[in-house]
Order: structure tokens, then sequence, then C-alpha cells
């Protein structure tokens, strides 16, 4: 197969890069602004009992979570000031009368239309919220609340009015999200790709061969972006699948690049130029393509989860390393066909000698490897050791969902939600919803709707409980300012007949239960907990929702299908590195030690930004978990990267192995002729995650930071120290089978051979036998 992909990047060259280059301005075209048509959202499970409960919500009462709020401050007086109040009912009226698209708005409340002293007030009665919520998806959402932010914000300094505004809820907020993903997007390219050129210019020694891996950067990241426009047609794609689609797009092009240039100058030592393009497809070549389907089998498990955010990175992460993989196989040999010797055009300083002419232990790389395999069980420990204390705080990972505070305190939206968590004596915006549908007329399930909502009146931390036939009091022991008995019926029906037209409809109904607490946080897990216990114990049909339950249902989805996309990434792994080696001990070694490797990658990141130690340094709000769905996307993401790094080095030892070296000699001169070209794709790699570790965003950053180290853990510790070391202990036991799955390897593993040519002034190893004083072992 390699073969023919090669004859036909040399035969038919030029027309392969007409075709690329045509695919790129296709690609580019109708591609490049796909990041308007693109989510914020994404993070709740579909198949849960919330996303159900909100469904109901949204289709029969045209209610649920506010995601317009307006933080009406009084400049000099109270709220409850005649100016201030004929001020916030005309901003209510405005409100009302917005469209999103084709939808009005659905639901307006404010303070200044309900009864004297409800929770709409901060406690000073300083500033109050207007609710609204609108029933578009999330990029109409988007749209209205950009335009709603510029024409209803009111700063300090205006003239004019009596009043200040500022917007927060999920409209702004996702609204915000999206320019900060944008301007961190614009400023990781403008950090990661210059320093990554200087960077390329050094490892390249040219221009001509550092501009290579950029070209094939490009051509995937754009053709990623036009299938990401393609599957969001039919399904909705995250926008923060274009941070992953960016930095993998650039790394593995970087990484693939690499080899590929570095195996055919390699080549050219011996060989006229299409010999030698030739010779590296069918070596390097074939490399790639099986590194990028193990990146991209890790990537494709994401699929199994039933959140929108993954199952984007999915969709993102295997396009672009299907793309880099198949650009790198065949667009690159194209264009070494046409470069030929040029490839070294434009040097820069005095290029070091191809590895090909360097005499075998030489290099660093050789010299780590016999420094490790002279004494494998003592680096093994303290290898361990230390891997093992780096993730001992992965024992105390607590997850949870992003809010307002993945921004930085400076934004305008999250200043509105740290208004209310100060000053505000509820949270309305947080409150779980009961839903009881099948529930038959008004008057048939009054008494079901009583009797649940006084036992939810007594729950902690409920501040009220609203229904059809009135208001109930909650153990704060008041509603409206008036000191109440917790579940009472405090504000009947009669006295508020709005409430009949929100909460009834033919045999459904619904709940309002609003909490004193933080709603995505360990209490609102513990809060959703107890409403459903609660709904569970009164016998009444009903299912819960509100972003608490969210919050306990998409951590649900997630934990339950973590087994699966484990399960699904090491068999395919396995079954992958087995076609690849015909070894049953290399795949079992490389999944232990990934698994080694992540779990110390896991505990820095709980230390940093769950418990906070790297705050103030890095500039964002611990809030004493991670985002749920990030220690996933990072094991995904990691795992496909760190095997990347498992198939470059490995197939140079089976290659070595293959040809006569014995089992030392074949790691010491794999790793010496691989150890440069993965710690530089590492480095390399990691200034493009760092680069996303200035986002203003608080999970994009601990994504970025969390994958560089992963990164350079993996290279420099895991392949230069535990590999060679385990496949020291294990002798020829690195490339047993037995024999059924060895007939098996025999007809189905990839077996294309290409005969090594050993340059001159090198000793044969079948001519001569190895120096084994020189080795050390």
């Amino acid at each position: 197969m390699f073969d023919a992909i090669a004859r036909l990047a040399t035969r038919h060259r030029r027309l392969v890069l007409i075709g690329a280059v045509l695919f790129f301005v296709v690609s580019g075209a109708l591609g490049g602004g796909v990041a308007a048509r693109l989510s914020s959202g994404g993070f709740d499970a579909s198949d849960s009992p919330s996303f159900r409960a909100r469904a109901v919500l949204d289709q029969q009462f045209g209610a649920g979570t506010p995601n317009v709020i307006l933080l009406v401050g009084a400049r000099q007086a109270t709220v409850d000031d005649p100016a201030v109040a004929a001020a916030g009912r005309d901003l209510a009226r405005r409100l009302a009368g917005e469209r999103a698209g084709t939808d009005s708005v659905a639901s307006v409340t404010s303070y200044w239309d309900l009864p004297a002293g409800n929770p709409l007030a901060s406690s000073d009665h300083r500033q109050a919220l207007i609710l609204a919520r609108f029933t578009n998806d999330d990029a109409a959402l988007v749209d209205l609340s950009k335009r709603l932010v510029d024409e209803y914000t009111i700063g300090a300094a205006a003239a004019g009015s009596s009043v200040t505004v500022a917007l927060g809820g999920n409209g702004p907020l996702f609204a915000e999200v999206n320019r900060t993903v944008e301007r961190d997007l614009l400023r990781a390219e403008l950090i990661a790709i210059p320093i990554t050129l200087i960077l390329l210019l050094f490892i390249f020694r040219g221009v001509v061969a550092a501009l290579l891996p950029l070209a094939v950067g490009a051509l995937a990241v754009v053709g990623t972006f036009l299938v990401l426009l393609v599957v969001n047609s039919f399904t909705p794609v995250s926008v923060f699948a274009l941070n992953l689609t960016t930095a993998m797009g650039l790394g593995l092009a970087i990484d693939y690049s690499l080899f590929i240039v570095s195996r055919y100058r390699e080549e050219l030592a011996g060989h006229d130029p299409l010999t030698a393009v030739r010779r590296t497809v069918q070596t390097a070549g074939r490399t790639v393509a099986f590194s990028a389907g193990t990146v991209a089998a890790s990537l494709l498990a994401l699929l199994v989860f039933q959140l929108g955010f993954l199952r984007s990175f999915a969709y993102a992460g295997v396009a672009v390393s299907v793309l880099c993989g198949l650009f790198a196989v065949v667009v690159l040999p194209a264009l070494l066909a046409v470069l030929g010797r040029r490839v070294d055009a434009l040097p820069i300083g005095r290029r070091r000698r191809a590895a090909a002419v360097v005499a075998p232990g030489t290099g660093v790389w050789h010299r780590v490897a016999v420094f490790v395999m002279r004494r494998p069980v003592p680096v093994i420990t303290g290898v361990l050791v230390v891997l093992l204390v780096l993730g001992a705080p992965s024992r105390n990972l607590r997850l949870g969902l992003p809010d307002d505070r993945v921004l930085p305190p400076s934004a305008a939206s999250r200043q509105v939600h740290d208004a209310i968590r100060a000053h505000f004596p509820s949270e309305e915006a947080g409150a779980a919803s009961v839903v009881l549908t099948d529930a038959g007329p008004k008057a048939a399930r009054a008494g079901a709707v009583q009797s649940l909502a006084t036992r939810l009146g007594r729950l902690d931390h409920v501040t009220r409980v609203d229904t059809e036939i009135g208001i109930f009091c909650g153990t704060t022991g008041s509603v409206a300012g008036v000191p109440c008995q917790p579940g009472a019926l405090v504000v009947p029906a009669a006295a508020s007949p709005a409430l009949a037209d929100r909460f009834d409809r033919p045999n459904a109904t619904y709940l309002n239960v609003v909490p004193a607490l933080e709603p995505l946080s360990a209490a609102g897990e513990r809060f959703a907990g107890e409403v459903r216990r609660a709904v569970h114990d009164s016998g009444v049909p009903a299912v819960v929702g509100g972003p608490s339950a969210t919050l306990v249902d998409a951590k649900d989805s997630l934990t339950g299908r973590i087994p699966l996309a484990v399960a699904i990434i090491a068999v395919i792994t396995f079954v992958l590195l087995f076609l690849m080696f015909g070894s049953i001990l290399v795949p079992v070694k490389a999944l232990v030690l990934n698994v080694l490797s992540l779990s110390a990658t896991f505990g820095a990141m709980v230390w940093m930004f769950q418990d906070g130690h790297g705050s103030s340094l890095l500039n964002f709000s611990a809030t004493g978990s991670l985002s749920a769905v990030i220690p996933v996307l990072m094991f995904c993401v990691a795992f496909g990267l760190s095997m990347d790094y498992e198939v470059f080095l490995l197939s140079r030892i089976k290659e070595e192995h293959d040809h006569g070296a014995d089992n030392v000699d074949a790691v010491a001169h794999g790793l010496e002729r691989t150890g440069r070209i993965v710690t530089a794709a590492a480095l390399l790699m990691s200034v493009i995650f760092l680069a996303f570790a200035t986002s203003e965003v608080s999970f994009i950053k601990l994504f970025g930071v969390g994958l560089t180290l992963a990164v350079l853990l993996d290279a420099f510790v895991i392949r230069g120290t535990l590999v060679p070391a385990f496949m020291r202990l294990a002798g020829a036991a690195n490339w047993w089978a037995p024999a059924p799955l060895r007939r098996l390897y025999e007809r189905f593993g990839i077996h294309e051979h290409v005969e090594l040519d050993p340059p001159a002034g090198i000793i044969p190893s079948d001519i001569a036998a190895p120096d084994r004083d020189r080795v050390g072992v």
C-alpha cells in the first residue's frame, strides 16, 4: 500500500500539489467563517432526566432557566425610588418586546412587577434584577445577546440616567466567551506560530525545510474547519473545538513532518531524491499513517459520551489527525519529490550532519539509552516514585461544570454573577424545576402539588417553592420579607393570578424550587440529590431539572461511559500496535506507561487548578473543582499524542531489530535515531499548547497547561527512560506473541520491507558482531 502511495507522490507529484492548493482554497473559502456558526453550550447530557425536564418546560410551558439577566443599579437612591422603579419597568417592557430570530422573548420578570420584599432585590436594595428567557438555539441567543449588551448596558460614567445596567445570564456569558475564544485563538496563533517557526529553523537549519510543517498544518486546519462546518449542519458543534483544531493541526503536522523530512534527509545520503522519497514513504510514511490512526482512535472514543461538547472534539480531533496523516504521507512526499536536494535550500547557520552519517554511539540519546539499560531497575524505581508523587493529588479530583467563573473577574458578565452571589439572598437562575407530566387536571392534582411543595420547602437551603396553587415558604424562613414556617403556603394563587398562568397546563404542571446556594457546586449537587429524593419519597411521578440537576446528570453520564471509552481506546490501540509490531508485550507496556504518565498530569492539574495553587500566576479563579469534560478530553488527546511518540520510537527500534540487531542495540540505535525527533516534536507541540494557556477562559487554560505537561512528561520521561528500561528487562519477550496471534500477524500485519543501507564508515551488524564493550550492557 505504501509503495503505491510513494509512486503516486513521485510520478504525479504536480497533480498532487495542484489538488492540495485547490483543497486549501475551497476549504478556506467555505470553512473560514465557521466560528460564527458554532455553539458555546453542549455541557448537558441529552439522555438525562434534567434534559427531559428542560425539554418539557420549553415545549409545554415556554419556561426554564433565565438566560438573560439585567442587573439594574440605583445611582443615588434605592431600587424602590420612583425614578429608578420607572426606569426598571421601562427596561422590562423593552426587553419583553425583543426578538431573537423568529421567536420573541418567552418571559420577563422584574423586581418591580412582583410584590414588595421579593428576592429580586439585593440585601441593601441598591440593585435589582430583571430576568428574561429566550427560547432560541445557542447561535441565535448569542447573536441577540451581543446586541442586547450593546444597547442595554449603562455604565457608571454614563450621564442622564438614574440607573446603571449590566447584563449576565447564559446568553451574554456565551457571547463573551465566544468573543474571548476568538481573541484567544488569534493571540495563541500570534504567539505559537512565530516561536514555532524560529524553533523549526533551528531544528531543520533551513528555511525551506522549516516551512514544510506549516504547509501541512495549514492544509489540515482549514480542511477541518470545512469538516466542522458540514457536521454543524447536522448536529451542533462547540466553538471550543476550534482550539483543538488549531493546536493539534499545527502540532501533528510538525510531528509528522519532522519524522518524514528527517528520514528523507537520511535516505538522501545514499539514494537519488525520488528513491529517497519512495523509501521514506515506505518507512516513515507507514509509521505516520499508523500514528495518525492511533490518535484518531483515541479521539473517536469521545463519541460514546452524550455531551455535545465532547462529541464536538471528537469531530474536530478525528478530522484533523486523519487529514494531518493524509497530507504528511501524500502531499509532503510530493513536495519533497519536487524539491529534491533543494529541501536544504536557504540554510540557517551550519546544518548538522544527517543522522545517517553519524557514527552509532555518539548521540546524546544513545548515551541516555545506554545509561538507562545499564541500570534499568533503579531507573524504573526512581521514575515511578516521581510519577506517583505527581499523581497523588488526582485522588482528590472533583468534577464540576463551567459557569461564569471561567471568565476573568474583569469580564462584564462575570461581574454580574459575582454581584448576585455576594448581594442577593437567593439564586433565582439556579432554581430546580420539578416537572409533573400526566398529572391529570388541576383540581385532581392539587393535593399532590401541595404535599410535594410542603416537602420541598422543608429542605435545607430552600428559600421558597413556586407552584400553580401558590408560593410556599422555604427553610430560610421568609418570603417577600414576611416571616413564615418552612413548607407553609404563604402566597395563595388567588393573591397572584400570574402563578396559575405560569404553572398550569392541561395534565401538566411544575414546581420551581429556589435555593440559597451556588447551583454549580458540591452544595448544589447535594441540593439536587435532596430534591430528587423528596420527589421519589412523595410518590409523585416527576423529573427534576435545573442547573444543579444538570451538573449531577452530566457527571453521571461521564462516569458511566468512561469505562466504555477507555475500553475502546485500549482495544483499538492494542490492535493497531499489534498489527504494526506483531507483539503482545509492546501494546500492553504502551498502555500501562501512558496511564502512569496521565495520572501524573492529572495530579498536577488538580494541585494547580482545582486547589488553586496556580491561580495567581495563571490569572484564573479556582472553584474547588475541574470542569468535568476537560479531564476526559485531556485523557483522550494526551493518550493519542503519547501513542504518537510511542509509534515513532518503536517503529525505528523494530526496524533495527528486524535487520539483525539484538534487543540492546535495537533499543539504543532506535532511541538514538528518533530521540532528537521525538523531543524536538514534543518541544514544538508544547509551545503550541502553552500558547493556549494564555487564554482568558480558565478551562482552555487548564487544557493548554495540562497537555503541555503531558507531552513533555511523555517525550522526556516515558520515552527517554521507562521505555528503554522496560525493553531491556523484557529482552526477547518484547517481540513475542502466541503462535495463533503470530500467524494472525503474519497474515494481516503490515510487513512492507525496506533494506537498510549502512552508510560509509559503519560496519553492518550482520558482518561484524556488535561492539558489546561500547554498548556496555
